[in-house]
């Protein structure tokens, strides 16, 4: 089965974890690429112009409206809820604060599960607080496939210790063996025979 999407959520630590995930992604890379970071409400994109001048990858932030396109990373932008809609369009929202953040792990990873049931996958990595707990056990309700970085490995252990305390993933990796499945995942056939 082919999947249609990878939702990733990352708080402290994450500037780091995602220099290392986009220097590994392959040029190739076709699932797009959700992501949540937590950052600050008046951050500038500057964050993501380094992250593209060091990557093989197009990296931009999501617009209201915008179509979700094979081969695209897109990040939520500051002060906004990502949330995806059924016709995988982006939506954006200055609804009240999830877990004391805005953007929210757990409201893109639960509308991203309604979005795309079992052709997500679900990623959870270093991070300090609870976010994205909530958001990865929708995901393997709707039939998608979870992912969480081994909290030995995180920079911050909190946020990944917190997602295992909830739900038996599908796998609990390392940064580098979580990218290396990714790369798997993404060549896989559409159609298994």
């Amino acid at each position: 089965m082919r999947y249609e999407a990878i939702v990733i959520g990352v708080s402290s630590g994450g500037m780091n974890a995602m220099k290392v995930m986009f220097s590994l992604l392959p040029k190739d890379f076709n699932t797009p690429i959700i992501i949540v970071q937590h950052i600050s409400a008046h951050s500038d994109n500057l964050w993501i112009k380094l992250l593209n001048d060091q990557n093989n990858l197009s990296i931009k932030e999501a617009d209201e409206k915008e179509n979700i396109e094979y081969g695209k990373v897109y990040i939520a932008p500051p002060n906004y809820h990502l949330m995806i809609e059924k016709d995988k369009t982006f939506s954006l929202t200055i609804d009240e604060r999830v877990n004391f953040a805005r953007p929210s792990i757990d409201v893109l990873f639960e509308s991203a599960a309604e979005a795309y049931k079992d052709k997500l996958i679900g990623v959870v990595l270093t991070g300090s607080n609870n976010d994205g707990t909530n958001g990865i056990k929708r995901i393997q309700e709707c039939g998608g496939l979870t992912i969480i970085q081994d909290p030995e490995t995180a920079e911050s252990s909190y946020m990944p210790a917190s997602a295992i305390a909830v739900i038996k993933p599908d796998y609990i990796l390392s940064l580098k063996d979580i990218i290396k499945l990714l790369i798997k995942l993404d060549k896989q056939k559409e159609y298994s025979s």
